[in-house]
């Protein structure tokens, strides 16, 4: 199966968002490339909130371009198999924490957001993943800083998308 249409399927099948769900399979209609970067009307991109093993924190990355708190995540890669193989793979690259596991479920919400140009919109597809006992982090090159936050923390360094990611994911656990 392709990127394409496994994140067809992910969409198709994920509940809630409704309007936004059904924006992101519109976008993908009308654009065979939009799971790419280089489709500037917009592309799927895919990113994880990193959760410590105890459930009480996460792991954000202070972005190297726009300088905001976030989660981990980004575009998808030609190698990826799956939406999902993605955002494991760029939570592991950002974190340097091997052994994340995804939150069972699929994605945990939807987030669509305006980005500098050439590009127009990321619509991000946002999963969760808890890290093993014992996880040490190691800050990328995309990275200036990582930090655990203790999940009432979170809404004091990270925009309203990040904080609702962290609300859906706790109502997930």
């Amino acid at each position: 199966m392709s990127l394409y249409d496994d994140a067809v399927l992910v969409l198709k099948g994920y509940e809630g968002q409704e309007e936004l769900r059904q924006a992101y399979l519109d976008h993908l209609a009308a654009h065979p490339d939009g799971m790419w970067k280089a489709c500037h009307a917009g592309h799927i991109t895919a990113s994880a909130l990193v959760i410590d093993p105890a459930r009480e924190r996460v792991l954000l990355t202070l972005h190297k371009k726009l300088r905001m708190w976030l989660q981990m995540g980004g575009h998808c890669e030609p190698q990826d198999s799956s939406v999902e193989a993605a955002a494991l793979r760029e939570a592991t690259e950002e974190s340097g924490i091997a052994g994340l596991t995804l939150l069972p479920g699929g994605p945990v919400r939807l987030d669509r957001h305006a980005i500098p140009a050439p590009c127009h919109w990321h619509l991000d597809v946002q999963y969760a993943v808890v890290a093993p006992p014992g996880a040490v982090q190691e800050i990328s090159d995309e990275s200036l800083d990582l930090r655990w936050f203790a999940y009432g923390e979170v809404a004091d360094v990270a925009d309203d998308s990040v904080v609702r990611l962290l609300e859906a994911t706790r109502a997930r656990l």
